[in-house]
Formats: structure tokens, C-alpha cells, sequence
């Protein structure tokens, strides 16, 4: 497999592992470790899923798109979709010292891919939401 790989997912949970499996063999092809196929694969069904689950208002089908690019020592990841303004990084983390029942459902989610990734960036643009992830190998 490339070094780059490009695919387009539809607004269906069941295209999760179609995904799955590409960031498999996109891993081990480029002999990346097992700790980088755990943290994209999080992160990247985390997105995914909130983009499918709540980012289209209608139930007509929808593409997103993701891409994947291996370069000098970090995995590149850009998802593009046509669903409703969502920016991840205007939402407080959670507090993990707080007990269970007295924390806010959601949230979750985001605030793992924050920590897994080393850097997440989001832009709004020709009415796509347009979401960046990188990852040190």
C-alpha cells in the first residue's frame, strides 16, 4: 500500500470497518507500531462515528472523506465532510478526577483524540467541515 492512501466513506456505521481494516494494512505496510494502529484507529473511529452520528440533518447518503499520508516521522490525517458545522475543539475536556455521576455525558471521545494524537486542527470551508490529525511515529 502507498505511503498516502485516500478513501471515501459513507454516512453508515457499518463503513467502520471498511476503515478498520485499511488503517490495518496502511500500518503495516509502512511498519509502523502496534501503539500507532491503536491511536488511529481510536481516534479515527471516534470522529468517524460522531460525524455519521449527529453531523447530517437529513438521511440521505453522504460521503466523507479521509486521508492518510505517511511522512518524515508523522502520520498525516485529514477528514472532510458536508454535515453540519462541528468543531471539536470548542468543547471543554472533561475532568477525569470528577466522579461518574457527576460528569456531563459526552465529551469523552474528543478528549481522547486530543490526547492520542499530536495535533488536532479543525477549519469550516465551502460549507465542509474539514478536520486535521497528526501522529508522531
Amino acid at each position: 500500500m502507498a505511503e498516502t492512501v485516500s478513501i471515501s466513506v459513507k454516512n453508515n456505521l457499518s463503513e467502520l470497518k471498511k476503515v478498520n481494516h485499511i488503517l490495518e494494512v496502511f500500518v503495516k505496510s509502512n511498519n509502523l507500531s502496534s501503539q500507532v494502529l491503536f491511536a488511529l484507529n481510536l481516534s479515527i473511529e471516534e470522529i468517524l462515528t460522531n460525524v455519521i452520528t449527529y453531523g447530517f440533518e437529513d438521511s440521505s447518503e453522504h460521503f466523507i472523506l479521509l486521508r492518510l499520508e505517511k511522512g518524515d516521522g508523522l502520520i498525516n490525517i485529514k477528514i472532510e465532510d458536508d454535515g453540519k458545522p462541528f468543531n471539536p475543539l470548542d468543547y471543554d475536556d472533561p475532568d477525569p478526577d470528577k466522579p461518574l455521576e457527576d460528569r456531563e455525558m459526552g465529551g469523552l471521545g474528543i478528549f481522547l483524540v486530543k490526547n492520542y494524537m499530536d495535533d488536532l486542527q479543525y477549519q469550516r470551508e465551502e460549507n465542509k467541515n474539514l478536520i486535521s490529525m497528526t501522529k508522531r511515529y
